[in-house]
């Protein structure tokens, strides 16, 4: 990669100078035991969302376009704590209407 990010062709050498930028981050998987070599568990989470956009063709506004990354965060980050969703939904709004703190979503 060093040879390459000298040599004449621009294309070769940019790819090739930002490949050497990321270099360690892209051998972390074979320095330390348990990290994949695949970013599955990240396509995982965000498939829902994906699916949702594909099937109702994404939102019109600015706002529409807030709340959906909002709450697909929450289903997300619920998910991954195994934590009910809708509980935690009814919960936040319970909250909101009283006044309340909302529930948090760090983990617990």
């Amino acid at each position: 990669m060093t040879q390459g990010s000298v040599c004449l062709d621009e294309k070769v050498s940019g790819q090739c100078a930002k490949i050497l930028t990321v270099a360690p981050a892209l051998w972390t998987f074979a320095r330390i035991l348990g990290v994949e070599p695949t970013n599955n568990a990240a396509e995982r989470a965000v498939r829902h969302g994906v699916l949702w956009r594909k099937g109702c063709f994404g939102t019109d506004s600015e706002a529409g376009s807030r709340f959906a990354e909002r709450i697909m965060t929450v289903a997300a980050t619920c998910r991954q704590q195994k934590r009910n969703v809708l509980e935690f939904l009814m919960q936040a709004i319970h909250a909101d209407l009283r006044g309340q703190a909302a529930p948090s979503l760090l983990p617990r």
